[in-house]
């Protein structure tokens, strides 16, 4: 987390939290959701807008958490502001080095924020989508990747396990879309 942002926790511990704002798509895309989008319909049948600039997604890539209860969180200086998930809250990139020849080869694995990681174990869905877990958590195989992420699998590297999309999230600790904690009666 950015000291920045840690700075702003202490001098301004009780801001509210933000729900419904921000949103992260099966491709690793952020989104944000304003009013009117919320309204418009759930995410992700109606997305909001993409966030393109750089710097926000680097900002948002390093201020990017989960609470105890598996809710992840954009903390936003001394606001967070919880992330609705299309799928998981990791999006994984699969690449294979050029050298990948050598018997000794396996694929990078890394986040849509840019963490490197390695694969404990492998998930094969109802859907067919291939999820890794990580010492970071669970995160879907991005599109684009499920050929060297297949390549992985032909080569005895990956043993995908079944899973249906419903059981993920409790399975593994995620919440898809987080929600205000309940008012008191």
């Amino acid at each position: 987390m950015d000291a920045i942002v840690e700075a702003a926790l202490k001098k301004w511990p009780n801001v509210p939290h933000c729900h419904g704002w921000l949103a992260l798509d099966a491709r690793g895309d952020w989104y944000m959701r304003d009013e009117r989008t919320q309204r418009a319909g759930p995410f992700p049948q109606v997305k909001g807008s993409r966030v393109v600039h750089d710097k926000l997604r680097e900002f948002i890539h390093r201020n990017y958490a989960a609470d105890a209860a598996g809710q992840w969180f954009f903390q936003n200086g001394p606001q967070r502001v919880y992330v609705q998930l299309e799928a998981t809250p990791w999006i994984w990139r699969v690449q294979w080095p050029d050298d990948a020849a050598r018997a000794d080869a396996v694929p990078r694995v890394s986040s849509h924020t840019g963490q490197t990681t390695t694969v404990t174990s492998t998930w094969l869905d109802d859907e067919g989508r291939l999820y890794l877990n990580t010492p970071l958590g669970l995160g879907l195989v991005h599109s684009q990747d499920m050929l060297d992420a297949a390549r992985a699998i032909e080569a005895g590297l990956w043993d995908p396990q079944p899973l249906t999309a419903a059981e993920a999230p409790a399975r593994f600790g995620f919440v898809r879309e987080p929600q205000p904690p309940s008012a008191p009666a």
